[in-house]
């Protein structure tokens, strides 16, 4: 199963502050671990909401927000993509994470989808032959 986790920001992050160079390296050694275990798939810090945009759909209506977005606890700051066998050994991988800004902070785990998920239908059939030329 795959799961991606989501690092929530902080004020701080949000202000663009930049890791310690003491947590860059914890956080290095954490994803060297996964790396080896074949747990990570990918993962990235996110610079901050300033930086970004929203588009908000209505109907056919497509409004763009341009950042920062106030809602701070709302925002992620960066992501892992994990390859484990349940959400509990996802768990137990963040569990073992340092804490990524060194004041109370939350990482959301979730599973994400697979097309196995989805009944059949020439709708997943597309989004198999997508996969593959993904997957290459």
């Amino acid at each position: 199963m795959r799961f991606i986790v989501f690092v929530k920001a902080t004020k701080d992050s949000e202000a663009g502050v930049m890791p310690s160079e003491e947590l860059l390296d914890a956080m290095g050694k954490f994803n060297e671990e996964m790396v080896k275990a074949g747990v990570m798939l990918d993962g990235n810090g996110l610079q901050p909401s300033a930086k970004g945009a929203r588009v908000r759909f209505s109907g056919d209506k497509r409004t763009v927000i341009d950042g920062p977005f106030t809602e701070t606890k709302e925002l992620v700051a960066g992501y892992w993509l994990l390859q484990c066998k349940s959400l509990a050994e996802a768990v137990e991988w963040i569990k073992r994470c340092p804490n990524p800004h060194m004041v109370d902070s939350e990482i959301e785990i979730r599973p994400l989808f697979e097309l196995e998920d989805f009944g059949e239908g020439e709708a997943i059939e597309r989004h198999r032959r997508l996969d593959a030329q993904l997957k290459g």
